[in-house]
């Protein structure tokens, strides 16, 4: 496999990110602003795909052990699914915890025939593409293969994840609850 190009692409959702946080509050309420980390990182995602022609193969989406990971992805999937509607649907709930913001959420707006199944599966594979293959990825090449660099690339991914801030503006509620009561 030819050696990986651009993977400093990756860097470019974190700054998206870092810059919203840096925005006044007023602009932080623009929806497009808002989203506009995600849509970075979906740009230098297309980039990165642009400039190397292994990108299959980066992403670990080649055929070669399509098979098995399909099987074990889809089975913690839906287990990590069914944990988190559990969660959201009943410990909250029974907590005296008030779930009624999730209707206001562009998920619950969405049309029910578009949103189950193929809404969920899309969001997520998009989601997991986008924070685990690509950024975490290119975080782990530019890193390195070390102990430190497999830390390291975790990590930051794991924040972007967390600090996304569309997925904060939406489920911040549910956040703030769980931490604050």
């Amino acid at each position: 496999m030819a050696p990986e190009r651009a993977a400093w692409l990756a860097l470019l959702p974190l700054l998206a990110t870092a810059l919203y946080y840096a925005l006044p509050a007023s602009l932080q309420q623009n929806l497009w602003i808002t989203f506009s980390p995600q849509l970075v990182a979906y740009a230098t995602l297309a980039f990165w795909i642009a400039s190397n022609p292994g990108w299959r193969a980066a992403l670990r989406l080649n055929a070669e052990g399509r098979g098995p990971g399909l099987k074990w992805g889809a089975l913690v999937g839906v287990a990590l699914g069914a944990v988190n509607l559990s969660f959201i649907l009943l410990i909250i709930p029974a907590g005296g915890g008030d779930i009624q913001f999730l209707q206001e959420t562009p998920h619950a707006k969405a049309p029910v025939w578009l949103m189950f199944p193929v809404g969920i599966a899309v969001i997520g594979m998009l989601v997991e593409l986008n924070f685990r293959g690509f950024q975490m990825g290119r975080l782990l090449t530019l890193l390195g293969q070390s102990p430190a660099g497999k830390l390291g690339a975790l990590l930051v991914s794991a924040l972007a994840f967390s600090f996304d801030p569309y997925m904060v503006r939406v489920f911040h509620h549910l956040s703030l609850k769980l931490w604050f009561g």
